[in-house]
């Protein structure tokens, strides 16, 4: 189907038949799901054996009493099992409840109104408006978090090896109110790339051309989450940074909320020593210590590098399959049509698609009125406001390899249905 090449009659037999189907499918009352990334039933059980790991047995390498109170920054052994996750020392992290998105929305807390210790000031001290660069399309609770506390959002292009950054350098040049820049460098939410070692090395070196305090926001939230042995791995920022003499300016972020129990997993953040005395500091004020018993359960069930490795390998044989359905629909379906172009990730929870520009929002409602959930359009970019209206993320982690591949036939069809009625108009 090349809508560029065809005559109105073809494009008006097209439309005829594409709408024939697309009824069959709104009269089918189907009620299918690809909204949001989380973990299926089946993969959560591969952590059943959480609930009984630990018996009666509570020991841990301090003989803490974990129990009771205090040690707001984590046990040893669960330091000691997610640092590499970061590439950090086990001095550098901080292990928190089961949310990094919590950890993340205190970082930005803290830095925005009660600042950064011996580090300096926090941003708002001066009156002045604090901006974040927003590599797009991106993740919408990084987003919100922003929106929330008053930020304000200006958005950076995406390439294939990660943010576009003689974009983002020339931009953080021009203006000191610039004070962070999310990134989730490897399986990008929701492109699926992963930051090359070059990106890796310049985004370590922004602070010696930015503002005072600035910030790397370094989302690692699919850091493991490879769906094969042979998948990009990504360079240590925190290594970057520290060859860069910028160690103060990176905050780095994992979970096993996709490793173990979405629910009730552990969070960390990895900092360098000036910054993590800073933020346990605020962070005290929030609570006096994590669930450290959860925290020992998740180093009884993954023991050690290996074991997570081998637990993530059967995450992989779980959603792999998923993903081949989605990009054989697209390829099979869509092909080299010029109506449709995506991503094809080697890890992570998403796959990026981009529809003709002006089509997205379009698409979602038609796949909606056929039973079928997608993600909001522009729910992507900053203030859900996508300005080519191109972008849809597809999330196939919870529905059956059934129910994806019915979905990703409604998906296809709304696709060409939407892309030959535009052509018409």
């Amino acid at each position: 189907m090349q809508l560029d090449q065809a005559s109105t009659e073809q494009l008006r037999e097209w439309e005829s038949a594409l709408s024939a189907e697309y009824e069959q499918y709104q009269a089918a009352d189907l009620s299918l799901d690809l909204t949001r990334g989380k973990p299926s039933g089946e993969q959560l059980s591969l952590s059943d054996s959480i609930l009984d790991v630990l018996g009666n047995d509570l020991g841990n390498d301090g003989n803490i009493d974990l129990r009771n109170y205090g040690g707001l920054d984590g046990i040893s052994e669960c330091k000691r099992l997610f640092a590499p996750v970061l590439g950090v020392a086990e001095d550098e992290i901080l292990i928190g409840g089961n949310s990094s998105l919590t950890l993340m929305y205190f970082a930005v807390l803290f830095a925005s109104q009660m600042g950064f210790g011996d580090l300096g000031p926090a941003w708002k001290s001066g009156g002045k408006p604090v901006k974040f660069l927003c590599p797009v399309p991106g993740y919408d609770r990084h987003f919100a978090v922003c929106e929330h506390l008053g930020i304000d959002m200006i958005p950076v292009a995406m390439n294939d090896d990660g943010p576009d950054m003689d974009q983002v350098e020339a931009l953080v040049k021009a203006d000191t109110s610039i004070k962070g820049i999310w990134c989730v460098p490897r399986f990008s939410n929701p492109t699926g790339i992963v930051y090359s070692d070059a990106v890796v090395e310049r985004i370590a070196k922004l602070a010696t051309v930015a503002g005072n305090n600035f910030r790397v926001f370094w989302d690692n939230a699919y850091a493991v989450h490879s769906l094969s042995d042979s998948a990009p791995q990504l360079a240590s920022l925190m290594a970057a940074a520290k060859q860069a003499g910028t160690a103060d300016s990176v905050y780095l972020f994992g979970s096993t909320s996709k490793i173990t129990y979405a629910g009730a997993g552990v969070a960390f953040v990895g900092m360098s020593a000036a910054n993590l005395k800073a933020f346990s500091k605020h962070l005290g004020m929030t609570q006096i210590g994590p669930d450290k018993i959860n925290q020992l359960r998740h180093v009884r069930l993954l023991k050690d590098s290996d074991g997570l490795t081998k637990h993530m390998r059967q995450h992989a044989d779980v959603l792999k399959p998923r993903f081949d359905i989605v990009l054989k629909h697209l390829k099979d379906g869509i092909g080299d049509s010029g109506l449709l172009s995506w991503t094809a990730p080697e890890g992570g929870y998403f796959i990026s698609v981009d529809t003709l520009p002006g089509l997205a929002k379009q698409v979602v409602a038609m796949a909606a009125d056929a039973g079928v959930k997608l993600t909001p359009a522009g729910a992507t970019f900053p203030y859900g406001k996508d300005p080519e209206d191109r972008n849809i993320r597809i999330a196939p982690s919870v529905p059956s390899l059934e129910e994806i591949d019915r979905a990703m036939q409604v998906f296809v069809n709304c696709v060409k249905l939407a892309s030959v009625r535009q052509r018409l108009a």
